[in-house]
C-alpha cells in the first residue's frame, strides 16, 4: 500500500552524477545564487559589502543578472518595483549592519504595499551571533530584531546546509498572500567557506493559496444581491492579486459603483459608468460611501488615506475581503473574509445573483460633478493642467512611479492610471525618495516600455546618486522633477497650521546641469511646454531628466470640519 507521505522525488541520472562530482571552487554564496536560480529568479538587485562578498563572488559563476544601485535603500526600492511589475519575488543582496539597516525604510514601503522582496543580507561570523560583544565590524547584538517589525518573516542561517531551505521558505513567504518583503541573513564565514554540497536542484516553493471560506462568501453574495445601494471600495490587494477583471465583472453584475484607493489605482476603469474614480479625500465621496447599505471593501484595510483621515463612518453593512489578517476589521466592524482578493471575487462571481439598478450611473455622475465643482471653486488651474499634461504625454501602458510630493497627492485622487498595475507611489509607508529608484527597477523588469518617475526637488535629492545607475545600465526612465525650492507640502501644512513654515526651504542644484554631468540628457520646461518635452523624453531611449520649476498647491481638505 502506498501513502502520499511515502512519495519522494527520485533524482535523475544527471542529477546523481552532478551530486557525486560538484563543480570545484564553490562556496556558501554559490548555494544562495543556485537556490535563487532554481526558484526561477533571473535578476538580483543589491550593493556589495565586506561580509557579503561570498554572495557577490558567486554571481560571476551564475546566469543571474545583477543590477547594482548606489544606496541600499534605493536598491530595495528598485526591488520593490520589480516585484510589483512582475509579481515575482525580487532578490535583494545586502551586507551587514549599516548596509542592511539602510534598506529598512524601503522594506517598510514594500510591506505596506505588499510588494514581494526577498532580501538576503550577510551577518558577522557565526561566533558573533547571539548577542555576544566580539567587536566584529558592523556587529549588532541582534540584527534580525531590526527587521522583525518590518518584514513578513525572518530567517537566520547558521550552516551551509540550511541555506537552500531558508531561501525557499523566505521565497514562499514573500509570494504567499499578502505578498511582502522577507529577510534572510547568513554569516560571513558560512558564505565564504568552500562547499562540497551538490548544486541545488529540484526546488518547490509554491505559495499557499488563501482561499475564502464558502459560508462567508455565500452570506456576502446574499447581502450584495439584496442590497438597495451597494458600493465597492477596491484597494491595492485587487492590483497585487491581478483581480481587476473579476472586480469589473462583479461590479457590472451588481450595478455597484466602485471607488479605488490610492494604492488600488487602475483596479477599475476610470471612465466606466460605475466608476467613482479615486476621490477619497473628498467629503462628497465619503458621504456617498457612508450612504451605501452594503459596502464591499476588497483588498484594503480602510486606513488613514482610504478613510478620508478616519472621518469615514459607514452606516450600512460592511463586507471586507483582506489577505492581511491584521487588517481584517481593524478599523470597522465587518463580515470579514480572510482571503486573496482574486479567489474571493471569483467565489462571489460564482454565487451572487444579478441585480439591476438603472439609477446607479446617474448617482455616480452626480457625485463626480459635485467633486468637480468643489475643485473648480479653488483656482487650481495650474495643478490640473500640469497633471493633464503628464497624462497626455505618458503612453497608456507605461508605468509611473510617484514620490511623496504635491503633484503625486493630486495624482492619487485625479490621475487616470488607464490600466491596472501601472501607477505606483510611496503612499504605503510615506517615505521620500521612492520614485526614481523604483522606476529603475520597473525598467529592469520590462525594458520594452518607457517608465516615468515623478519627484519634488526635496525627494529628488534622496535619489541623485542613482543617475549613475540609470546611465550605467541605460535604463529607459524619464524623471520629472517638480522644483519648488523646498518641501512643498510641509511648507503648506506648516503655513496653514502655524502661519509660517520652518525648515522647509532648500538650496538645491541645477538639476539639468547635474544630470548632464552623469551623461543623462536634461531639459528645463514650463507648464505650456511640459507635455511636448515629457513626451519627447519618454520616446527617447535611455534615461532623461525633465525639470519643471513650479509652486503647486493642494486642493482644500475636507476632513478638518
Amino acid at each position: 500500500m502506498t501513502h502520499d507521505h511515502d512519495l519522494v522525488l527520485r533524482p535523475t541520472a544527471a542529477q546523481t552524477a552532478a551530486a557525486l562530482d560538484p563543480p570545484p571552487g564553490r562556496n556558501g554564496g554559490d548555494l544562495v545564487v543556485e537556490t535563487l536560480a532554481g526558484l526561477g529568479a533571473t535578476t538580483v538587485f543589491g550593493l556589495p559589502g565586506q561580509h557579503a562578498l561570498g554572495m557577490f563572488d558567486a554571481l560571476r559563476r551564475s546566469d543571474l543578472r545583477y543590477v547594482g544601485l548606489r544606496v541600499e535603500n534605493n536598491a530595495a526600492f528598485a526591488a520593490d518595483a520589480y516585484g510589483r511589475i512582475t509579481g515575482e519575488a525580487a532578490p535583494l543582496l545586502l551586507s551587514t549592519g549599516p548596509g542592511a539597516l539602510t534598506s529598512l525604510a524601503a522594506l517598510q514601503e514594500a510591506a505596506a504595499a505588499s510588494a514581494p522582496v526577498l532580501a538576503i543580507g550577510s551577518q558577522v561570523p557565526t561566533a558573533g551571533l547571539g548577542g555576544g560583544r566580539h567587536g566584529y565590524l558592523h556587529e549588532l547584538p541582534d540584527q534580525a530584531a531590526s527587521f522583525r517589525g518590518v518584514v513578513k518573516s525572518v530567517h537566520t542561517v547558521r550552516a551551509q546546509s540550511q541555506i537552500p531551505s531558508a531561501v525557499v521558505a523566505a521565497w514562499k513567504s514573500a509570494l504567499t498572500a499578502p505578498h511582502g518583503p522577507v529577510w534572510v541573513e547568513i554569516p560571513q564565514d558560512v558564505l565564504l567557506a568552500r562547499t562540497a554540497l551538490p548544486v541545488v536542484t529540484a526546488l518547490d516553493a509554491t505559495p499557499d493559496e488563501l482561499v475564502p471560506r464558502p459560508e462567508l462568501t455565500a452570506l456576502a453574495a446574499d447581502l450584495l444581491a439584496r442590497a438597495a445601494r451597494p458600493a465597492i471600495i477596491a484597494g491595492g490587494g485587487v492590483v497585487r492579486a491581478d483581480a481587476a477583471g473579476k472586480l469589473l465583472r462583479l461590479a457590472e453584475r451588481l450595478d455597484a459603483p466602485v471607488v479605488t484607493t490610492f494604492g488600488g489605482k487602475g483596479a477599475f476603469p476610470w471612465e466606466h459608468p460605475l466608476s467613482l474614480q479615486s476621490w477619497l479625500e473628498d467629503r462628497h465621496t465619503t458621504d456617498f460611501l457612508e450612504d451605501a447599505d452594503v459596502l464591499l471593501v476588497v483588498g484594503s484595510g480602510l486606513g488613514e488615506l482610504s478613510s478620508n483621515y478616519h472621518t469615514f463612518a459607514p452606516r450600512g453593512r460592511v463586507i471586507q475581503i483582506e489577505a492581511d489578517l491584521g487588517k481584517l476589521e481593524s478599523n470597522h466592524p465587518a463580515l470579514g473574509i480572510h482571503a486573496d482578493a482574486r479567489l474571493a471575487l471569483q467565489a462571489l462571481l460564482e454565487t451572487v445573483a444579478e441585480r439591476t439598478d438603472a439609477a446607479a450611473p446617474g448617482r455616480v455622475r452626480a457625485l463626480l460633478a459635485q467633486v468637480a465643482d468643489r475643485i473648480a471653486g479653488q483656482e487650481l488651474t495650474l495643478e490640473q493642467d500640469v497633471l493633464a499634461a503628464v497624462r497626455r504625454a505618458l503612453p497608456a501602458d507605461a508605468p509611473s512611479f510617484w514620490d511623496m510630493t504635491i503633484l503625486a497627492y493630486w495624482a492619487w485622487s485625479a490621475f487616470d492610471a488607464q490600466a491596472p498595475n501601472t501607477m505606483h507611489s510611496a503612499q504605503g509607508a510615506g517615505g521620500l525618495g521612492y520614485a526614481f529608484p523604483a522606476a529603475l527597477g520597473a525598467a529592469v523588469a520590462d525594458p520594452g516600455r518607457p517608465v516615468l518617475a515623478v519627484s519634488g526637488d526635496g525627494g529628488a535629492l534622496y535619489s541623485i546618486a542613482e543617475l549613475a545607475t540609470a546611465r550605467q545600465y541605460g535604463l529607459n526612465v524619464t524623471w520629472l522633477i517638480v522644483d519648488d525650492g523646498g518641501y512643498g507640502i510641509l511648507r503648506e501644512y506648516m503655513t496653514d497650521a502655524f502661519g509660517q513654515a520652518t525648515a522647509t526651504e532648500l538650496t538645491r542644484p541645477d538639476y539639468v546641469a547635474l544630470a548632464g554631468s552623469f551623461g543623462v540628457p536634461g531639459v528645463r520646461t514650463g507648464p505650456e511646454t511640459l507635455e511636448a518635452d515629457l513626451a519627447r523624453a519618454l520616446a527617447s531611449p535611455g534615461p532623461s531628466v525633465v525639470v519643471l520649476p513650479a509652486v503647486l498647491r493642494m486642493f482644500a481638505p475636507t476632513h478638518l470640519g
